[in-house]
């Protein structure tokens, strides 16, 4: 009887050790998987930082423009000599006709101008619209990430 105790005992162990093998490789497994995936996040973490910082030097860069042009522009609105060059160009039209293409040629470079401007402000909207995203799936991945410690 004691054997057979002893040998249900034996049997017992050896299978525990068995579940504590496999449980160790499901372990080990699981642990390997997290590094990658964490690997893999940080890669793309990194990817989307960097995405963001050139897309801040670009609007940095373009707000700088805008304003230089826009300063450019003002400077000519104020420049009383531009003024005074409008008035000359528009004094030597001599007939409605050359008026008339004259203020064509002024109205299609205007909504040329408009157009890309609207274009310009589309596209700064749609970066903000991709930083604004980029930005939150960092800190929910980050979230995720301390969650899993």
């Amino acid at each position: 009887m004691t054997e057979e105790l002893t040998s249900q005992w034996l049997a017992e162990i050896k299978a525990l050790k068995q579940q504590i093998v496999e449980i160790q490789a499901e372990q080990d497994a699981g642990w390997q998987s997290g590094e990658k995936w964490r690997k893999l996040y940080n890669i793309e973490a990194e990817q989307r930082r960097t995405d963001a910082q050139m897309a801040q030097q670009t609007i940095a860069s373009l707000k700088a423009e805008i304003q230089q042009i826009k300063g450019i522009e003002d400077a000519r609105l104020d420049d009383p000599t531009a003024a005074t060059v409008i008035e000359q160009q528009v004094e030597q039209l001599k007939s409605v006709e050359e008026l008339q293409a004259k203020l064509i040629l002024v109205t299609k470079e205007r909504d040329r101008l408009l157009q890309a401007l609207k274009t310009e402000q589309d596209n700064h909207t749609q970066t903000r619209k991709s930083l604004t995203t980029a930005l939150a799936d960092a800190i929910n991945g980050l979230t995720n990430q301390k969650q899993g410690r």
